[in-house]
């Protein structure tokens, strides 16, 4: 996370927090995606010019699902169907999604709402495989100003579930043996309940992924990007 100073167009001081995590060699990837390389191929002193100036380059090889990203709503089908009913292999035929792609996703100012579940359940880290329920979200809303009734329609709402603390601890992070902890299909009705422009949270597959697991079932992905036409903030 970083913080930026900026100016409002009225000249209000704001403070800009970056979410996304740098991009770095030994970053955690989920398993289901390609992992993050970056290599200097030219550099500066392997040829130099007559004025003795030379040039660098660099090669990046990385999945579109590789740190911080959002999940379009190509990501996802049931039964060989997008979001609003559209064949995926229609969407896919080119070798690139045509329909539903990333490209498709507009640039949005949209009120942001953190809701803190480590906090509202007070500990510093959900547990491993901890399922967030609707109850859960429910009392986490309750800590924000105004409380649930508050939370916009066309809001983003991001769910901490404090499992950012293990990101430098790559298979920790990943969590394929102990589980991850996030909103299960409860967690996910009430979320898409509230009409969310995005949801978003601090670890790999945003839902809760049962311990040993992997992703073999991703029912709230299904539900945000197939039945809602939600992107998911990863």
């Amino acid at each position: 996370m970083t913080v930026h100073p900026g100016t409002r167009a009225d000249g209000r001081r704001v403070e800009i927090v970056d979410l996304g995590h740098p991009l770095e060699q030994s970053i955690p990837t989920s398993p289901s995606h390609p992992g993050y390389r970056h290599a200097l191929m030219r550099r500066h002193g392997d040829a130099v010019r007559v004025d003795g100036t030379s040039g660098a380059n660099d090669l990046l090889v990385l999945g579109t699902h590789t740190g911080t990203h959002v999940d379009a709503l190509a990501h996802i089908s049931a039964d060989g169907l997008l979001h609003g009913g559209v064949s995926a292999a229609e969407a896919q035929r080119s070798g690139r999604f045509t329909i539903h792609g990333v490209d498709e996703i507009t640039p949005a100012i949209v009120p942001g709402v953190l809701l803190d579940v480590p906090r509202a359940l007070g500990v510093a880290r959900l547990a491993p495989a901890h399922p967030v329920s609707a109850a859960d979200l429910t009392a986490a809303a309750a800590l924000l100003p105004g409380g649930e009734a508050a939370i916009p329609a066309g809001a983003a709402l991001l769910v901490r579930t404090g499992w950012g603390q293990l990101w430098n601890q790559g298979p920790a992070f990943v969590g394929h043996d102990s589980g991850v902890p996030g909103p299960d299909a409860d967690g996910g009705a009430w979320l898409a309940a509230r009409d969310p422009r995005f949801v978003g949270s601090d670890t790999t597959a945003f839902e809760h992924i049962p311990a040993g697991e992997g992703h073999a079932r991703l029912p709230v992905h299904r539900i945000m990007l197939v039945e809602r036409g939600v992107p998911i903030i990863e």
